[in-house]
């Protein structure tokens, strides 16, 4: 019968706040439904660094990095990176890297893309300040895997490594991810 398949790859991926808790929300492509954790401040239009918000807005998914050494990936057409010890994000604004993937040694503000707490095991990076960056306005805003609980991210969206299973056969490059206030 030919008719539009609601899963298919590339759908666009909305992001809901919880109405009960400015940190919770649900991520939604098609009928597909998850639980999510947000920021800790919830969500905002005015993103800025250090804020710990999530921005509302529709920012384009870029790639993934994968802890490939942890686990494998299901079957999906977005591209990733292996991870290696020697990762890292800058998230200095000062900086000529700012919002980058970096290299050790990197004495700047970073974060560590190896992490032990398995955050980045499977990480999405989202094009927020990233293809046309400018200063403060927020780095490093992923798509990655809950911390026990579904506590609040320092501004990005996170589930499940289950529900990130479920979602990533529906997910390519270029996959638009709305986060609605």
């Amino acid at each position: 019968m030919g008719g539009i398949n609601p899963l298919r790859k590339g759908n666009a991926l909305v992001v809901r706040t919880a109405p009960s808790n400015r940190a919770r929300g649900f991520v939604s492509i098609g009928p597909l439904t998850v639980p999510a954790a947000l920021g800790r401040s919830g969500t905002t239009a005015r993103k800025r660094e250090g804020d710990g918000a999530t921005p509302i807005a529709t920012m384009r998914l870029l790639y993934g990095f994968v802890r490939g050494d942890r686990l494998r990936l299901p079957p999906t057409a977005l591209p990733f990176r292996r991870i290696r010890k020697d990762m890292l994000w800058c998230d200095d604004p000062g900086h000529s890297s700012y919002n980058r993937p970096v290299r050790t040694p990197f004495v700047p503000s970073h974060e560590v893309l190896s992490r032990t707490d398995g955050l980045y095991d499977i990480c999405l990076v989202l094009d927020w300040n990233v293809t046309e960056r400018r200063r403060n306005r927020g780095s490093a805003i992923f798509f990655h895997l809950i911390r026990p609980g579904y506590e609040p991210t320092a501004g990005c969206i996170a589930v499940s490594l289950r529900d990130m299973r479920r979602l990533l056969p529906h997910l390519r490059s270029g996959t638009m991810v709305t986060v609605i206030g």
